[in-house]
């Protein structure tokens, strides 16, 4: 293998979204072998940047789920927004089903009412794991708000019509995951839109062409890498492509079944430091 892909939250990113030490000296590790490295996330550039630099860690980033790629000095690579029809589609059909969404933008991340996402994530993350406590839950999402830089508006309508702006994921949350469904069903078949999740709880809509698969494929292209030696490693249905285009797709243990079933290897958790338990192993073989 000659090159690292890896997802973040989940598969990179302790419980505490943080990279742990163990992570971040084997990745070093991998890189002193010649190994390229590169994250590729749902998130935003910055709010994808921040705990990597907690560590030392510069590399490039596939953020958006692919709809842009920076390069590791922070140079924009590739750009590929929603079309504007299709984000009026999203938007009139998350509204429809009382969806709280958030629109991430080359002007920034936009939410309309910073409260609901607020209840929307309490209720969730709640409902799954009853020993959290309401009010640590609702810190942690107002802090997201600051991490992922996300501005609250009015209304939609004025920010979508500016004639200068690219709309590149919408995100949307629901504590109900019939209305989910409902939402991805009415979508579903749309030319223009990629539907995809990073938790129980939530569709992420990109252009069809804005999936970490394809992007990870172009950045590996332009350094001369095949797909057959990329190491691709994530936990979600975001991840999908790239486990799946990848020449070993690694599922992290904390993982559902699906993502473990279509991947080559299932490494530790994401607590017990899977990705340096993947990374040590794939040395072991490339040096070995």
């Amino acid at each position: 293998m000659r090159l690292i892909a890896t997802d973040l939250d989940g598969t990179l990113l302790n419980e505490d979204h943080e990279v742990s030490k163990e992570n971040a000296q084997a990745i070093q590790k991998a890189k002193d072998h010649g190994i390229e490295f590169v994250v590729a996330t749902g998130r935003t550039y910055n709010a994808a940047k921040k705990p990597l630099e907690k560590v030392g860690i510069t590399c490039p980033i596939i953020c958006l789920n692919g709809a842009n790629i920076y390069t590791e000095n922070e140079t924009l690579i590739r750009s590929v927004p929603l079309e504007k029809e299709t984000v009026q589609k999203i938007q009139q059909t998350c509204e429809e089903h009382n969806l709280y969404f958030e629109a991430f933008t080359n002007q920034g991340g936009f939410s309309t009412d910073r409260e609901k996402f607020v209840r929307v994530l309490v209720d969730i993350l709640t409902s799954a794991n009853p020993s959290l406590k309401r009010e640590d839950v609702a810190m942690m999402a107002r802090q997201r708000f600051q991490d992922e830089e996300i501005e609250v508006i009015d209304h939609f309508e004025e920010l979508f019509s500016r004639p200068d702006l690219d709309v590149y994921k919408i995100l949307a949350f629901s504590i109900t995951s019939d209305k989910l469904q409902q939402a991805h069903d009415q979508l579903g078949n749309e030319k223009g839109i990629a539907i995809t999740s990073s938790g129980d709880r939530n569709l992420e809509f990109n252009h069809p062409n804005a999936q970490k698969g394809l992007a990870l494929q172009l950045y590996s292209e332009q350094l001369g890498i095949e797909m057959k030696d990329v190491m691709a490693l994530g936990d979600n249905y975001n991840d999908v492509s790239m486990l799946e285009m990848a020449g070993l797709g690694v599922a992290m243990g904390n993982a559902d079944e699906t993502i473990k079933n279509l991947s080559n290897f299932t490494t530790k958790s994401n607590i017990e430091n899977g990705v340096a338990f993947a990374i040590e192993e794939l040395l072991k073989n490339n040096i070995g």
